[in-house]
Formats: structure tokens, C-alpha cells, sequence
């Protein structure tokens, strides 16, 4: 074959090729330019010059607080101005009635065929669905069930929403589980510290008892070593009596007859005890006695003729009465009983 023909025509096919290559960038360039001012122009005229603002920009929790505003009197224009603002602002799906979400749904609820809110709404879905997770791990379940609810308006059908009502149920079966818990040892920690006073009370009550116990003990050692000490001296008195009487028995009879005539008389100090809870009390007072000295010089029939004040001083008075000694009544130098009376002083000055 010749190659003149050859590379001739290779060149007519290269020529050929070179306005189709123009054609169809030419084309290219025309749609790049249609798609800027029919698609991307308007839709970022309506999402805002921010790009902070994009919804493609992860939606965090720490949007502004705005309070809600009238919806149903704005016009098409006002709600998409507002939702704009929202978007710049990062106020997606919250707070509740200041959304860029419940602007563009009313938008469609007042103009169903508005393309800028239907796409605005489905392109910040995935975004929105973010900030629910967020408030669902946040535990704010009421708001969570809100935003829920608020993209269920947008998309009912969509898989992410059932994602969602699972990890909400999930969490608030987590928090009562917390809760229960936390309830369960609360009542653990009050029961051990009832169970805790239970066993202080009775320990005190224990000790109380055993000091009542040793008490009574002391009180009875002490009443029986009184006693021990009343018949010693009564036994001691007994005694000195017989002693008396028998000296007077022999003085009478050495005298013939014609002995001494003569009233009983103490043959020893009248002392008695200063009763404790007067001494406390800081009481003085007297107890007038009467009573019988017996031919044997003990002392009987004590009796309490007055005494101020009453019923302080009467025991140890008589007890001090029955402690003393006396040499018996005398007549004729024979030994008789005898009644005598006795007021007993209790001074302060004296229990020293």
C-alpha cells in the first residue's frame, strides 16, 4: 500500500474529530452554566451566603434561644426569609416554633409544590437526624420526641426515624433503670441506718438497764448494812440496860429500900443524820418526838407529835431517837418506864 494515501488519510480523520471535541465542550460548559443559574445560584441564595450556614454544616446543640414567632400571619417570602435566618443561625429543627424545619413546612403547608422548601427540608434531614441523636443522648426526651415527630412530617417513611424511636426508647429505658437503681440504694442506705439506730437504742437501753440494775444492788447492799448496824446497836442498848438495871437493883437493895427516884435520861449525844436530799436541797427544819424509855433503857413507841417541814426530817429523827442510850426512869431506886418528849434541831451548821 502507499503511505502517501495513508497519512493522508489519518490527517482528513483528525480534522474530522476536532469540531465534534468543540461541540461537546461547548455543550458541557452550557449545562456547568444552566445548572449555576438554575440550580446552585437559587439554592444558595436561599441557604444564605454563610457557609457557616450550609446544611451540609454539622448542626450542633448550642443553637441560640429565640422565641417563637406567628407563622400563620407571614407570607411565603417572610417564611422564607425566616427560614434563612434560622439556617445562618444554625436553628435547623430548634428551638420549637423558631426553626428553619417549621418554616419550610409551612411554606409547603401554604404552597405544596415550593421546590426551595422541599429541597431544603430533604437535604438537612441527615443533619437534623444528627442534632435529634444529640438530644436523645442528652436525655432531653421530651425534646427528642418533638424533632421525631418534626421529621416525621418530612419524610414518615424514612428507616433513620425508626433508628431514632429506638435509641429514645432505649435511653429512657437506660434512665429507669439508673433511677430504679439509684432508688434501690437509697433504700439499702436508709435501711442500714435504721437498722444502725435500732441497735444504738438498744445498746443504750442495754446500759440503762444494767446501771438501773447495779443501782438497786448498791441500794440493797446499803439497806442491809443499816439493818446489820440497827441490831448491833439495839443489841448494844440491851445490854447497857440490863447493865443499868442491875446497878440499880443493887444500889436499891443496899439502901434498904429507900432508893433514887429520878426521870431517864440520855447517856449519850442525840445525834442524828442529815437526810441527803435535804442537804441538796439546802433544808433545815425540826421534828417534835414522843416516846416510851423502857425499864431497860431501850426507847420504843416513837412517835411523830409535829415537825416542820413535814415528812423531811421525821425518819432520821426517830431513827436517831431509837439509836440513843438512856439510863431508865427511877423510882424508889427501881427502874420504870417512862414517857419523855424531844424536839430535834437539823441546822445546816451542825452537818458540817
Amino acid at each position: 500500500m502507499d503511505t502517501r494515501n495513508s497519512r493522508h488519510a489519518r490527517s482528513r480523520a483528525r480534522g474530522a474529530i476536532k469540531p465534534i471535541t468543540i461541540a461537546i465542550l461547548a455543550i458541557v460548559a452550557g449545562l456547568a452554566v444552566a445548572s449555576w443559574i438554575f440550580i446552585i445560584k437559587p439554592h444558595e441564595d436561599m441557604v444564605g451566603p454563610d457557609t457557616a450556614s450550609h446544611p451540609s454544616t454539622p448542626v450542633t446543640l448550642n443553637q441560640q434561644a429565640a422565641p417563637p414567632v406567628n407563622v400563620e400571619a407571614m407570607s411565603l417570602n417572610d417564611l422564607l426569609a425566616e427560614a434563612r435566618k434560622a439556617m445562618n443561625e444554625q436553628r435547623v429543627i430548634a428551638p420549637s416554633g423558631n426553626n428553619a424545619f417549621e418554616f419550610y413546612l409551612k411554606v409547603l403547608q401554604k404552597q405544596p409544590g415550593n421546590q426551595t422548601a422541599a429541597d431544603a427540608l430533604r437535604e438537612t434531614f441527615p443533619f437534623a437526624a444528627s442534632n435529634v441523636e444529640q438530644v436523645i443522648n442528652q436525655r432531653d426526651f421530651n425534646e427528642a420526641g418533638r424533632e421525631i415527630d418534626l421529621l416525621a412530617k418530612v419524610d414518615p417513611t424514612n428507616y433513620t426515624l425508626t433508628i431514632l424511636r429506638s435509641k429514645l426508647d432505649a435511653q429512657r429505658k437506660t434512665l429507669d433503670e439508673e433511677q430504679q437503681k439509684q432508688l434501690d440504694q437509697q433504700r439499702q442506705q436508709d435501711l442500714a441506718t435504721q437498722q444502725k439506730a435500732a441497735a444504738d437504742k438498744a445498746a443504750a437501753d442495754k446500759a440503762l438497764a444494767d446501771k438501773a440494775a447495779a443501782d438497786k444492788a448498791a441500794q440493797e447492799q446499803a439497806a442491809l448494812a443499816a439493818q446489820q448496824r440497827a441490831k448491833a446497836d439495839e443489841a448494844a442498848r440491851t445490854t447497857k440496860a440490863a447493865a443499868s438495871s442491875q446497878v440499880a437493883s443493887d444500889n436499891s437493895a443496899a439502901g434498904g429500900g429507900a432508893g433514887e427516884t429520878r426521870d431517864a435520861i440520855p447517856v449519850s449525844t442525840i445525834r442524828p443524820r442529815y437526810p441527803a436530799t435535804a442537804l441538796r436541797n439546802n433544808q433545815e427544819g425540826w421534828v417534835s418526838l414522843q416516846y416510851t424509855v423502857n425499864a431497860d433503857g431501850s426507847v420504843g413507841n416513837i412517835e411523830v407529835v409535829n415537825a416542820e417541814p413535814r415528812h423531811v426530817f421525821d425518819s432520821a429523827a426517830v431513827d436517831a431517837i431509837r439509836r440513843a442510850k438512856f439510863s431508865p426512869a427511877m423510882r424508889d431506886g427501881a427502874a420504870i418506864a417512862s414517857q419523855q418528849q424531844k424536839r430535834i434541831e437539823f441546822k445546816l451548821s451542825n452537818s458540817q
